[in-house]
């Protein structure tokens, strides 16, 4: 069983940026594609990007292209998220998953393996 540690999370005013980082442990992470979602309260959880067990394909929501970057470093069994130019509308708490699988998915049905969430605030 995996277990997921989020960190960086933070408040930040609009247009700054945060990078958040999940730390696995459990499982052989390099066989696991890695998917970060966000939730506010009273809405369901909302995908936000994904990234392949090799790092090799990346997939966005459209509300992530161009500000935000996915990335991993399967030496160090983390997976990142680069946010910049952030928006008052980023403010969620965000949550790292992990996938059982080589390849992309972005419902959180398809993940296994949940963190706990770090909290992002943008302030206006």
């Amino acid at each position: 069983q995996v277990q997921l540690v989020e960190s960086g999370g933070g408040l930040v005013q609009a247009g700054g940026s945060l990078r958040l980082s999940c730390a696995a442990s459990g499982r052989a992470f390099n066989r696991d594609a890695m998917g970060w979602f966000r939730q506010v309260q009273g809405k369901g959880r909302e995908f936000v990007a994904a990234i392949s067990a090799s790092g090799g394909s990346t997939s966005y929501a459209d509300s992530a292209k161009g500000r935000f970057t996915i990335s991993r470093d399967n030496a160090k069994n983390t997976v990142y998220l680069q946010m910049n130019s952030l928006k008052p509308e980023d403010t969620a708490v965000y949550y790292c998953a992990q996938r059982s699988r080589w390849s992309l998915a972005d419902e959180p049905s398809q993940y296994d393996g949940w963190g706990q969430g770090t909290q992002v605030t943008v302030s206006s």
